[in-house]
């Protein structure tokens, strides 16, 4: 009698952990601004990125490629946060541009403080019933940078 009870409620728990795991965002805009309020201690530390519940399957295969090439105790393709445009600091008064759309794609700009004013620009698609961040890029400074194509050029 017990048994049963148990499976039950570990089924209920399974149940009621599924929705944070398989987040879905309807919107470019929801997927953004729920990226730029994500707290990095709740990752996964097995996933190749601390933000890989928002990337795209692509984009997580770059990383994890990445990862599997990469030395141990070296720093693989990309020595920084790409969400923050940094190795240090916080994105603060955080502006998401109205995203542009093409079928399954969208293109964004958004705009944060971090030390000084960063401007990034988001490619995004859709896939597994919501929106996925696919790549970053920073095409403004001297060094401008495209998340997509540092992993890529490592391999």
């Amino acid at each position: 009698m017990r048994l049963p009870t148990l499976i039950l409620a570990l089924t209920f728990s399974a149940l009621a952990a599924l929705p944070a795991l398989a987040q879905t965002y309807k919107t470019p805009k929801a997927l953004l601004k729920a990226l730029y309020s994500y707290d990095t201690d709740k990752s996964d530390a097995e996933a190749p990125s601390p933000y890989s519940a928002f990337f795209s399957d692509h984009l997580n295969e770059l990383l994890q490629a990445d990862l599997d090439n990469t030395p141990e105790g070296d720093v693989g393709a990309v020595d920084f946060d790409p969400v923050i445009s940094g190795q240090d600091g916080a994105a603060s008064d955080v502006r998401i541009g109205q995203p542009i759309l093409l079928d399954d794609k969208a293109k964004v700009e958004v705009q944060f403080e971090n030390g000084e004013e960063v401007t990034l620009f988001y490619t995004l698609v859709r896939e597994h019933g919501g929106w996925k961040v696919d790549d970053i890029a920073n095409q403004k400074g001297d060094n401008p940078w495209s998340l997509g194509a540092l992993l890529r050029e490592a391999q």
